[in-house]
């Protein structure tokens, strides 16, 4: 447990709006249902709300954001300082002609669904990424012929200072599953570009990456591909041939479908699942000679 923050946080900003908790348990809402709890949890009201938070918390106190949690590792200790995570007021989606307008706070399917029924296409590879919109602008997420790079017209967030700021696609300085973007931005809202489109022909696109997905990866608790694919190959080629499919710690394993996923059994911790992750890049290494760089992102306290 860690020391509780929140008191001395609340007397330093009366006006906040957002809710402010002291040591709450991340676990239930991580996609691999693991990890310790966050020193201070806050749900900001609004963007308002948000910029008011950060320009008046001290500067040694750590903040980290959590969307969907759909692509981390919380390590087991739980993560120090401020947790932020997106709620009601940031899952908004507009149709705006041919562009979508989404809060960082919603489900990236959601956002293609919207796009869908308005007859907007370009966005139908959303459908296929299991996470939210803000971890996808952070990590230029993909999947099934598209990036977000390739659709985003604009990003708007708030920096560690408090300011509410705009960044086009350029200013993103997207490559392969990340972005250049300052790291201290919380991402708020995005503004995505399509085209005009069929709803029933983009719902059949959809409809054929759900299957793909279906026939291709496990259903298990998983946060999706574990490694990044290295230069001119394919990571799970690479762990299939070091023996690593099917391979167990604890209650984590490398599936059997799809070795490029580590799943949760039922009852892993934290640490079962990292291990089980380095345990696998050290056998691709001696197998191969290839290091495999982590995709997934691992945060918090061992």
């Amino acid at each position: 447990m860690f020391p509780d923050i929140v008191p001395g946080l609340k007397a330093a900003m009366p006006e906040l709006r957002g809710r402010l908790l002291a040591n709450q348990s991340l676990a239930e809402t991580a996609w691999f249902r693991v990890g310790g709890p966050a020193q201070a949890l806050f749900m900001p009201d609004d963007e308002n709300d948000l910029a008011y938070f950060l320009k008046h918390l001290p500067a040694d106190v750590p903040v980290t954001v959590l969307g969907a949690a759909s692509n981390v590792i919380i390590r087991d200790g739980g993560i120090a300082g401020v947790v932020v995570r997106l709620g009601n007021r940031f899952s908004e989606i507009a149709i705006e002609g041919e562009q979508v307008r989404s809060g960082t706070g919603v489900l990236d399917v959601r956002v293609a669904r919207a796009a869908r029924d308005a007859g907007v296409a370009g966005l139908e590879f959303l459908s296929g990424i299991p996470g939210g919109i803000g971890g996808a602008l952070r990590m230029n997420a993909g999947a099934y012929g598209g990036e977000t790079k390739d659709i985003l017209v604009e990003a708007r967030g708030v920096d560690r200072q408090g300011n509410i700021r705009t960044f086009s696609n350029a200013d993103m300085q997207y490559s392969y599953r990340r972005s250049g973007a300052p790291e201290d931005v919380i991402f708020t809202q995005a503004l995505f570009r399509g085209r005009p489109g069929d709803p029933a022909v983009i719902g059949a696109a959809m409809a054929d990456i759900a299957e793909k997905r279906k026939a291709s990866q496990p259903p298990n608790k998983t946060c999706g591909s574990t490694f990044k694919n290295p230069p001119g190959g394919k990571a799970w080629q690479l762990i299939d041939a070091a023996g690593c499919r099917g391979l167990t710690v604890g209650a984590a394993q490398v599936s059997e479908l799809h070795c490029n996923f580590l799943i949760n059994l039922g009852g892993a911790t934290a640490a079962d699942i990292e291990t089980l992750g380095e345990t696998v890049r050290r056998r691709v290494r001696e197998t191969s000679g290839v290091d495999l760089d982590w995709e997934i992102k691992r945060i918090g306290v061992a």
